[in-house]
């Protein structure tokens, strides 16, 4: 399963109609908004959401940026996961 990336979204599957979906914007700092995360029903189950959750996290190292999970699931992953602290902006 390929996890894509373009401007403001990782997603799978078809660019107009993806099977799963992480969309951030950036703040005012150029840190990472997580504001969505989808995951269409024939995908749930099987982790696609952690990892695209771990692509943002990976991305927002990368680019030395920190992370604002808004979207509930990605602030669910990242309180839950020590090893993202380090790029959890306000905890």
């Amino acid at each position: 399963m390929e996890i894509k990336h373009e401007e403001a979204r990782f997603y799978i599957g078809a660019i107009a109609h993806p099977d799963a979906e992480l969309t951030y914007r950036k703040d005012e700092d150029g840190d990472i908004i997580i504001d969505h995360t989808i995951v269409s029903e024939k995908l749930q189950g099987q982790g696609v959401a952690a990892k695209l959750v771990d692509q943002a996290v990976e991305f927002a190292r990368e680019q030395k940026k920190q992370i604002v999970p808004q979207c509930s699931y990605a602030l669910k992953k990242i309180e839950a996961t020590p090893d993202y602290h380090d790029v959890w902006k306000g905890k």
